[in-house]
């Protein structure tokens, strides 16, 4: 295993500090974990809080920013963040408008999420949860009860970020993370392997002539091992999976998301044949996103994520974001 890292052990902390001293924008506390916004709170605004376990950059911390999310909590490498983490995060954004927690569904993140949300609500901070669960691949997994939280959570975060933005209350802006939760699909397909730095080994062994479909952002199964394939066939395979959970038609925000290993050359031949695929189902891309934006540390792969838009939803989806990972508008 070869990793640009001093220690397994502080590699959390070390990418963190990197984070402060590359974004002046944010407020990073590198001991506490807590990645916030540096002109937090914001008086009267609805705020937005997420987290998950690192390793999956630049989700959640390359989202906090105008727009998107006010507070981000990084746990160690695939491991949920801890509830005092989460409330750390809850005081320090909340401008008395009341505080919205945006979930994966894994049950680490979920339990802790709650623990916190209880505390924040001893406090007088009024927080509502909504739970991501965006994953086609499986109904349950090592880590979840229930569909896991994937390629959605970033969709999610956008557009309920921009209601918040424009000063809408709290049940309205987790009333549209909801419907997004709600519209969206995505599955994943890995052709390799990603090795957490603390194991020094992968996670799973694939051989040269297979991939996982289905596969979860911690390296755990999908829905089973196939040969590898062409671009075109592997698109088509994960779209088939989407397609018959949630008719694909109208209007459609798409992201094709590198796992962290895959080279953007290859995310652009996935994203023709997503397009191939999609018109040929009489829907049309309005928006999309290329890149990586939910990895799995250095795992050679892609998942397909796609929401169907409303009007409301596009217009949403447009509106200014300015975070070290998604910027547009201002």
């Amino acid at each position: 295993m070869k990793k640009l890292i001093n220690s397994p052990d502080s590699v959390v902390t070390d990418a963190l500090a990197g984070v402060a001293a590359a974004h002046p924008s944010l407020a990073v506390d590198v001991e506490a974990k807590v990645i916030t916004r540096a002109d937090s709170p914001q008086a009267g605004k609805v705020a937005l809080v997420s987290g998950g376990g690192s390793g999956h950059e630049p989700l959640h911390g390359g989202f906090v920013g105008y727009g998107m999310l006010d507070a981000a909590c990084p746990g160690e490498v695939f491991t949920s963040p801890v509830p005092d983490q989460m409330l750390a995060a809850t005081r320090a954004v909340d401008g008395g408008a009341g505080v919205l927690h945006i979930v994966k569904n894994y049950t680490g993140d979920v339990l802790n999420f709650q623990m916190a949300a209880e505390l924040a609500g001893d406090e007088g901070i009024e927080v509502v949860s909504v739970v991501t669960n965006d994953d086609v691949a499986v109904q349950d997994s090592l880590y979840t009860a229930g569909r896991r939280g994937v390629g959605g959570t970033v969709f999610v975060e956008k557009i309920a970020g921009a209601l918040a933005e424009q000063g809408a209350g709290l049940d309205k802006v987790a009333d549209v993370a909801r419907e997004v939760n709600e519209r969206s699909r995505s599955l994943g397909v890995a052709l390799t392997s990603c090795a957490v730095p603390a194991a020094g080994q992968p996670t799973f062994e694939l051989t040269e002539s297979e991939i996982e479909m289905g596969i979860g952002i911690h390296g755990e199964p999908g829905r089973f091992r196939v040969p590898m394939s062409t671009a075109r066939e592997l698109s088509a395979a994960a779209l088939d999976a989407i397609h018959a959970d949630l008719p694909l038609s109208g209007d459609l925000l798409v992201m094709v998301n590198g796992m962290g290993g895959t080279p953007l050359l290859e995310l652009y031949v996935v994203f023709n044949e997503v397009r191939r695929y999609l018109e040929g189902k009489g829907a049309r891309i309005a928006r999309n996103l290329v890149g990586n934006y939910i990895t799995s540390l250095e795992m050679q792969g892609f998942s397909v994520t796609v929401c169907q838009l409303t009007d409301t939803l596009t217009r949403l989806w447009d509106a200014p974001v300015d975070t070290p990972a998604l910027r547009w508008g201002r």
